[in-house]
């Protein structure tokens, strides 16, 4: 598989065994960053939240594939948070956490194909957003 299949495949296989994996993501990122639970005080239905993962999904198969919108977008909605507080770490912060969690639901289905595929895209959003990638 190429690079967009292994996250067309991770994305496939993570919604048939969780469903939306959005909460799952948003829980362990207000674990790891408590502060940034406070931007989202007014989103008691998760709507911001469920918009933010969709964009960030969005961007991750961009950059899978021919990536040409994902690299100005990202850079954007990095400014656009450092407005709201948001360090470039911690807006990388979300994709990291964001594939923890699908490595997680694959168990033994996250194959070293898989694995080298979102480096390689975390990369890419790395350098889309000018911050250095968190590694785990």
């Amino acid at each position: 598989m190429n690079t967009a299949d292994c996250i067309e495949f991770t994305l496939a296989r993570v919604v048939e065994r969780i469903g939306d994996p959005a909460p799952r993501v948003y829980q362990r990122l207000f674990a790891e960053l408590p502060a940034l639970q406070a931007l989202f005080v007014n989103d008691a239905r998760g709507s911001v939240r469920g918009e933010m993962f969709h964009r960030a999904i969005e961007a991750l198969t961009d950059l899978a594939g021919e990536r040409p919108h994902a690299p100005g977008m990202l850079t954007a909605e990095r400014i656009n948070h450092e407005g709201l507080g948001v360090t470039a770490a911690q807006f990388e912060q979300l994709f990291t956490i964001l594939v923890q969690v699908f490595r997680e639901v694959l168990g033994a289905d996250w194959t070293a194909e898989i694995d080298a595929a979102w480096r390689q895209v975390l990369r890419r959003a790395a350098d889309a957003t000018g911050a250095p990638p968190v590694q785990r």
